[in-house]
C-alpha cells in the first residue's frame, strides 16, 4: 500500500503539467500544448467597447492532447451580442487571440515543433497555430462573410520565474458571392512574472501576472468587388492580466487599453477590451 501511495504521488507529480501546462497569457499566443490525453474546457467572455457599442461574447473552447506536443481544439460562441440592437456588424479582431473571433466556430491544431532545455526549470519553444472557422452569419455590417483560414506561429521563453512569448499571426476570409472581409494579419506579445510565494508545485494554488501586448492590421472589406473606404486600419493595445491556477482548475482576467489607433476613414475608436477565462482541465 506504502509503495502504491507512493508511486500515486510521483505521478500526479508527473503528470501535472498536462494540466497547468497547457494555458498561458490571456490575449496573446503563447506556446504551451495538453499533456497526452489530456483535456480542458475554457469558457471566456470576452468584452469589446467602442466609441459608439460595446460588444460581448461568451464562448467556449474544447483542447485535447493528441500527444505532448500536439494539441487539437474547437471553439465555438455561446451567446453574443450588442447593446446597440441595430449593430449587425461584430468587431473585426480575434479577441482572445487562442479562442478565434466572434461569430465564428473554429477548430484547428497546435503544433509545440521545437523544445530546448537551457537549465533546470527553463525551456524554449515554439508552436505553429493552423485553425479553419465557419461563420454562424451570412452577414457582418452589410457584408457577406466566408470561411476563415487562419494561421499563426509562436515562441517564447519559461521558467519558474519569467515567461515571455512573442508570436505573429494571419487570417484569411474567401469571398461569399462578391464580397470578401479583409484579411486580419496581427502580431503578439506577453511578459509574465510568477513570484516566489507561488513557485510550488501541483496542485498548490500558482499565480502569475502578466503585460501583454496585441497589434493588429485589418485589411479593407470589400464589396462587390471594391474595396470599402471605412474599413481596415491599425489598432495597437496593451494591458495587465493576471492568471491563478488551482489544481485542475483555473481562472485568468485581463483588459488591453488603446495605445495607437489608425483607422482608415469613418470608424468609431475602439477604447478598452476586456476577458474573463474559466479553465477546467481533465
Amino acid at each position: 500500500m506504502r509503495r502504491l501511495a507512493l508511486l500515486a504521488g510521483l505521478w500526479a507529480l508527473i503528470s501535472s503539467p498536462a494540466f497547468s501546462a497547457g494555458h498561458g497569457p490571456a490575449f496573446a499566443l503563447g506556446t504551451p500544448t495538453l499533456g497526452q490525453g489530456a483535456w480542458s474546457s475554457d469558457t471566456t467572455m470576452m468584452n469589446l467597447t467602442t466609441e459608439e457599442d460595446e460588444a460581448f461574447m461568451f464562448r467556449e473552447m474544447l483542447a485535447y492532447g493528441i500527444t505532448e506536443d500536439l494539441t487539437a481544439s474547437l471553439s465555438f460562441p455561446l451567446i453574443a451580442g450588442s447593446n446597440d440592437l441595430k449593430a449587425d456588424n461584430p468587431p473585426r479582431t480575434r479577441g482572445q487571440v487562442m479562442m478565434g473571433g466572434f461569430s465564428e466556430v473554429e477548430g484547428g491544431l497546435w503544433w509545440r515543433f521545437h523544445k530546448q532545455y537551457p537549465g533546470e526549470g527553463q525551456r524554449y519553444e515554439s508552436t505553429f497555430y493552423i485553425n479553419t472557422a465557419v461563420p454562424i452569419d451570412e452577414e457582418r455590417g452589410g457584408i457577406g462573410v466566408g470561411p476563415s483560414v487562419n494561421a499563426a506561429l509562436a515562441t517564447g521563453y519559461a521558467s519558474r520565474t519569467w515567461y515571455w512569448w512573442a508570436a505573429a499571426g494571419y487570417q484569411h476570409y474567401f469571398e461569399r458571392g462578391n464580397d470578401r472581409l479583409g484579411g486580419l494579419p496581427y502580431l503578439t506579445g506577453a511578459i509574465g512574472y510568477r513570484p516566489p510565494l507561488f513557485q510550488q508545485d501541483y496542485p498548490k494554488p500558482d499565480l502569475r501576472f502578466f503585460l501583454e501586448t496585441v497589434a493588429e492590421f485589418p485589411e479593407r472589406d470589400e464589396r462587390n468587388g471594391r474595396e470599402l473606404q471605412d474599413s481596415g486600419g491599425t489598432v495597437v493595445l496593451a494591458g495587465p492580466s493576471v492568471l491563478g491556477l488551482f489544481g485542475k482548475y483555473g481562472a485568468e482576467a485581463g483588459v488591453l487599453f488603446p495605445v495607437h489607433e489608425d483607422l482608415n476613414g469613418d470608424q468609431p475608436d475602439e477604447t478598452v477590451r476586456a476577458t474573463l477565462d474559466f479553465v477546467v482541465w481533465f
